[in-house]
């Protein structure tokens, strides 16, 4: 395996994207290999990295079929949905209380 090339934070030449900006442009890294990365040195901790693709190598991000649509709303609805009285909260239920915030703290909303 080849070293890829290490640029500072900021500092890659063109041609070279993040995932997150290829995805901003409409694009995926499409099974590539990182050819290259960016570094940021921080105090006391090891630098971050960035992993750089090529945006010439990338491939347009695949659409959302309808079966992908229904199952990513199915989930988001099982994410607001309390276990405990079974409602939806309109928000995400937290994973630190495992129920809405009615269940959770039932004291509390009667005295408001």
């Amino acid at each position: 395996m080849a070293a890829v090339p290490v640029y500072p934070w900021r500092l890659a030449p063109d041609g070279l994207a993040t995932v997150r900006q290829l995805r901003a442009i409409g694009l995926r890294p499409g099974g590539q290999d990182v050819a290259a990365q960016m570094e940021r040195p921080r105090r006391r901790r090891a630098p971050l990295v960035a992993y750089l693709y090529e945006v010439d190598k990338a491939k347009p991000v695949r659409p959302m079929t309808p079966a992908k649509w229904a199952a990513l709303a199915k989930a988001n609805t099982a994410r607001r949905t309390c276990p405990e009285c079974g409602m939806d909260a309109g928000y995400v239920i937290p994973t630190s209380l495992g129920m809405c915030v009615t269940c959770a703290f039932p004291e509390e909303q009667r005295a408001a």
